[in-house]
């Protein structure tokens, strides 16, 4: 589920406008391996972004070039205006927060927040004043004499993150920030990110496999596959208007089914469908001519499933072959006539003994979408 803050700190446009990030054509390569390649984003100043995709996709060699830890092998990365190229780690005003948070076992909360300020030109009383805010920010000044150990990796993610923001950094690079907290953890840590982030308005750039989380954080995704990006966008535009087969599967679930024009009116596309049985009509695409082929997709909450035929512009039928009840929906896996299955999310609005779910095992229903709910792709 997507959830934005209540005021966020940047928009899309506001990134267009006033780049605070610019990677312009930057490609890694690693001998024969090439890593990242000609990836160009502009990220705006306070903005949360995230890059999203699963394992070697680039999207951690990406952070660590913004870092300085790696040097792109060709392209420039600018931040705040300045050329990054060969600028040390240490003289970029950039703060990672790696996975695994390296907070010192042995030392309280309070002095793991001091360490990063060892290296500061501050005064003593300075320097204790700054990790007061951090760790009021973090809500954990109940927590400042304990050691590590003593507190919950939620609270062991907020001294690492404190400690990152007590050096007041213009970038902070979070590497699969919450991989380590269970799901009850992780959902609650996403909105104190996204608080903490607002407060501070220092741009997050967020490397995530996960797709809720950066849904959740982001005002902007990535996604990246094989060291490119292949869209970026608000999670709205990335999941509800992706721009290919690629992007449409790899965010949430959906089906797919390959289809041909066979007519075009106005902002209606009509489709064979031969996987559905039929012609069956969704919103259409600029540039789509008679007989093109196309690819249908549908997402599991866009259609509706009922024991009866609806009065609908899409309809099929098709028989339940699984059930899952998931509390507050049921998920169904439904065989259509040509052997595909179409899975279809169904909120439970009444309780399950009150005739709670929409049909049950080996029932024929009706399944039905909206033209508007079909997404069209031709890449």
């Amino acid at each position: 589920m997507q959830a934005a803050p209540l005021a966020p700190a940047a928009t899309a446009d506001d990134a267009l406008a006033q780049p605070f990030i610019r990677v312009e054509g930057v490609s890694k390569r690693f001998g024969t391996f090439q890593a990242v390649k000609d990836v160009t984003l502009t990220i705006g100043k306070g903005e949360i972004f995230a890059l999203l995709g699963g394992s070697g996709c680039g999207k951690t060699t990406l952070l660590r070039m913004l870092a300085g830890f790696e040097e792109p092998t060709s392209g420039r990365i600018f931040i705040d205006g300045q050329d990054m190229s060969g600028v040390p780690p240490w003289e970029r005003p950039v703060h990672m927060m790696f996975q695994s948070y390296a907070i010192f076992p042995h030392m309280s909360v309070e002095k793991n927040v001091a360490y990063g300020l060892k290296h500061e030109k501050m005064t003593g009383a300075q320097r204790a004043a700054r990790v007061a805010e951090m760790l009021d920010l973090v809500q954990l000044t109940p927590f400042a004499q304990r050691k590590p150990h003593q507190i919950s990796g939620g609270q062991r993610q907020r001294v690492a993150l404190a400690r990152a923001l007590a050096r007041q950094p213009k970038l902070l690079l979070l590497d699969e920030p919450l991989a380590a907290l269970d799901k009850k953890l992780r959902e609650h840590t996403q909105f104190e990110l996204m608080s903490i982030q607002q407060r501070t308005g220092v741009t997050f750039i967020v490397v995530t496999h996960d797709q809720e989380e950066a849904m959740t954080l982001a005002d902007r995704i990535a996604v990246m596959d094989r060291g490119e990006v292949k869209q970026v966008g608000s999670p709205t535009e990335i999941y509800e208007y992706p721009n290919s087969r690629f992007v449409a599967g790899f965010i949430g679930a959906i089906s797919t089914f390959p289809a041909r024009v066979v007519r075009l009116t106005g902002e209606i596309a009509e489709l064979d469908i031969p996987a559905m049985g039929g012609i069956f009509a969704a919103r259409g695409l600029p540039g789509l001519v008679k007989d093109q082929t196309v690819t249908l997709a549908l997402r599991p909450e866009k259609i509706s499933i009922s024991k009866t035929r609806p009065a609908a512009v899409n309809v099929l039928e098709g028989q339940v072959k699984d059930l899952a009840y998931f509390g507050k929906d049921s998920l169904y896996r439904v065989i259509l006539p040509g052997g595909e299955l179409l899975s279809v999310h169904a909120v439970n609005a009444s309780r399950a003994h009150d005739g709670g779910h929409a049909a049950d095992w080996d029932d024929k229903v009706w399944l039905s979408f909206e033209p508007a709910s079909a997404i069209l792709l031709t890449d």
